[in-house]
């Protein structure tokens, strides 16, 4: 298989890669998810990733339909990877897509569980341990022997069980071999400085008879204060001083010294370039039995170099995504194929990354009380735990207070479908997730014109006329055009959710305006509670099933009256009191 074989590369950026890395090399970084290793050949970091998560998942990224929906998987992934114990398992997490089928979701989910129970297993030092076992002898140009390295310091640390298992049957004895052998090698054939006494000085002296040989009458000058009596003299005064100079044997000196020369300068220049070229011939026959000695250790362990070449950075990874979901807190999903989202204490990720406290809600889309044992994990019935939610509608509207919670409701339902898509856990206490073929999410845009409502239209609704199942999130629609023309589109786009068998939460201040909803539809309800002393508004955030959401003017009114000084005051008094007039009105 060759580099224009994967998606994403063409001829031009195939020969980027075969010129910086070398084809095979290329191909060993694209099909291990080395997003570092592409960009530091030229290829730009956001074509790198999507070049590396065709080639190495079997789902697809184009499931964000949106831009929104797009900035959320990113989000996500964000957090996955500030858990990365290291740049390798930081670019497999960076570089993962939506899988195709349940079965795969599973069994990336099954390692991630065994990975958590491994690390929430250890003590504070062992897990100590682990993390600079990896993040001390990772390195790009480091090859087998980071892995073979960090393996060492894994068996060493006594983590050898649950997901460190494959070191358990690793010889130590030969890896430590392997590990000195591969620090020692430089590049295909070389040795590196510091392994070999006798290759060292046979490289320095060769290094210094050749700095002799490009002065050689400085060479003459030394040897010439002195006190010389004939030839002889001179010759011997020569090999003294090259002897002192450079610290090869005086014997091997003389055994270069020229036997003819037409004049002093020639007898120097001669024996110095014949005793260069004799070092560097022994120290490259040196090197080359040494390098043999050295590939010879590593094939002896060849075994075991490439067990904990394949077992490191499988570990790295599935560690990292436990602490991730560690950290969080995050649960396993439940999957079904039947066209459901249902979640129970589910807390928004974005927020939680930031130290926000969050207050869990729980939300449901489609059937999940059909769900039985076969589409539950090992807890049994799943619909167990949504039994108090609503079931059957797959299309809600989403109404209720300003500054309530129902934008952030909406991004926590779209981090649930993209982290279960990706078979990673979430951050609910439990979720159901069915099969959808895009995720449509949309913020609300603060813009009113036609321009934005044209662009908006043809982002929602073509992912949702597509083949397949579409989950759409869409926020106050109304923003972008009149309410009267917004209320009949978004009556139009919530009939059309219900008639594609599609799932879909709509955000709006327009309940009203949209009856009679379709069967399969509802309204929910988001209410604040009123000002707490210190005037912040207090809201309920778990949604209200089947009863409309209330915006809360009265009490943002009246945060500004008790805030306004004396000139202010009485003017949104008189906006207090007409809101007040007009609740007495509607009883």
């Amino acid at each position: 298989m060759g580099l224009q074989d994967y998606w994403g590369i063409g001829p031009k950026t195939a020969a980027l890669l075969t010129e910086s890395l070398g084809e095979t090399a290329a191909i060993r970084a694209v099909e291990s998810a080395d997003v570092g290793a592409l960009v530091e050949a030229g290829v730009p970091a956001g074509r790198a990733t999507r070049i590396l998560r065709r080639a190495t998942d079997d789902g697809d990224a184009d499931v964000f339909a949106t831009d929104d929906a797009r900035d959320v998987y990113n989000r996500v992934l964000d957090a996955a990877t500030a858990h990365a114990l290291t740049d390798r398992a930081r670019d497999r997490i960076r570089v993962l897509a939506p899988l195709d089928t349940h079965a795969a979701a599973e069994r990336r989910l099954d390692e991630i569980d065994a990975a958590i129970e491994t690390w929430r297993g250890l003590s504070d030092a062992e897990r100590e341990a682990a993390v600079d076992a990896f993040a001390e002898h990772e390195s790009r140009d480091a090859g087998d022997r980071a892995a073979v390295e960090t393996a060492l310091a894994l068996i060493e640390a006594g983590l050898t069980t649950g997901t460190f298992a494959a070191f358990a049957d690793l010889d130590a004895d030969a890896l430590r071999d392997a590990a000195a052998a591969l620090r020692a090698r430089d590049g295909d054939d070389g040795v590196r400085e510091g392994y070999d006494d006798r290759l060292d000085a046979l490289r320095e002296q060769a290094a210094a008879v050749e700095r002799l040989a490009t002065d050689t009458v400085a060479v003459l000058d030394d040897v010439r204060s002195g006190d010389l009596r004939g030839p002889d003299a001179f010759r011997e005064a020569v090999i003294e001083h090259v002897v002192d100079a450079t610290g090869v044997e005086a014997a091997a000196v003389r055994e270069h010294a020229a036997t003819e020369a037409s004049d002093a300068a020639d007898f120097v220049s001669t024996t110095l370039r014949s005793l260069a070229d004799a070092r560097r011939e022994a120290a490259a026959e040196r090197e080359a039995t040494v390098r043999a000695d050295l590939d010879a250790a590593i094939d002896e362990a060849e075994a075991d170099v490439e067990a904990a070449a394949d077992a490191v950075p499988d570990a790295a990874f599935a560690c990292s995504l436990a602490r991730f979901a560690i950290a969080y807190d995050l649960t396993r999903p439940e999957y079904t194929e039947d066209a459901a989202l249902a979640v129970v204490g589910a807390r928004n990720l974005d927020l939680l990354t930031e130290g926000v406290a969050v207050q869990p809600v729980s939300y449901a889309l489609g059937a999940h009380d059909t769900v039985g044992a076969d589409g539950a994990g090992a807890d049994g019935d799943a619909s167990q735990y949504f039994a108090g939610l609503p079931s059957g509608d797959r299309v809600s509207v989403l109404t209720g207070a300003n500054s309530g919670g129902k934008t952030t409701l909406l991004e926590t339902l779209a981090e649930v479908a993209t982290l279960a898509s990706l078979g990673l856990p979430v951050p609910a206490e439990h979720a159901l997730v069915g099969d959808f073929d895009r995720l449509v999410f949309h913020r609300r845009h603060a813009s009113f014109n036609a321009g934005v409502l044209e662009t908006t239209l043809r982002s929602v609704v073509p992912p949702l006329a597509a083949e397949g199942r579409t989950l759409m999130l869409v926020d106050e629609f109304e923003a972008i055009t009149e309410p009267g023309s917004a209320a009949d589109l978004l009556h139009g786009l919530v009939s059309l959710t219900a008639e594609r068998d599609a799932l879909g939460v709509y955000v709006t201040h327009l309940a009203d305006d949209l009856d009679p909803l379709p069967g399969v539809a509802r309204i929910d309800g988001i209410f604040a509670e009123g000002l707490a002393d210190d005037l912040a508004l207090e809201v309920d955030y778990q949604p209200r099933f089947g009863v409309v959401g209330r915006s809360t003017p009265e009490f943002i009114v009246e945060r500004l009256v008790a805030n306004a000084d004396d000139a202010d005051r009485e003017a949104f008094g008189t906006l207090r009191d007409a809101l007040a007039a007009a609740d007495d009105a509607d009883d």
